[in-house]
């Protein structure tokens, strides 16, 4: 897997990876700034609108929400937070590529989970799983983190 922050996705870059069988995690997510000011849906309306144009074969991609204020800091968004942020994110595939295929995108949170708020995020509907940073340094916190997530939904790659 290739982990591509949004900003770097350029056409056809994306592609080329999907292309020579390689999965691509997508990471978006805004500053604390942003989400400050009120720029938070603009933001990452502008950064799932570069990843549609530029990606063609869905079934290979998986979107990280990872708020940027989130990641290294040890602060991590609620449940409530990310939840809303991966409800709006499935909504937005929906209305672009279809219920259907947004059923099948998985959206996982990357925003410093760990051991101890693995849990109360992964019981949130639109949270498909995590990317796990510094917690998976450590074998038993990594652990409970997978141990965490449900199998709500099937994938398979």
């Amino acid at each position: 897997m290739a982990c591509l922050p949004v900003s770097q996705v350029r056409l056809p870059y994306s592609n080329i990876l999907l292309c020579n069988r390689l999965q691509v995690i997508a990471c978006i997510g805004e500053t604390l700034d942003q989400r400050s000011s009120g720029n938070l849906w603009h933001t990452l309306d502008r950064q799932m609108q570069a990843l549609i144009e530029s990606i063609t074969d869905w079934n290979k991609v998986v979107i990280a929400y990872e708020p940027v204020w989130a990641i290294g800091t040890g602060q991590v968004a609620t449940p409530a937070q990310a939840q809303e942020v991966h409800a709006y994110l499935r909504k937005v595939l929906a209305e672009r590529l279809g219920s259907e295929q947004a059923e099948t995108v998985r959206i996982i949170y990357g925003g410093s989970v760990n051991d101890a708020n693995c849990n109360e995020l992964s019981s949130q509907p639109d949270i498909d799983g995590f990317l796990v940073g510094g917690a998976s340094l450590k074998a038993s916190s990594f652990l409970t983190i997978c141990n965490s997530v449900t199998s709500r939904r099937a994938y398979s790659y």
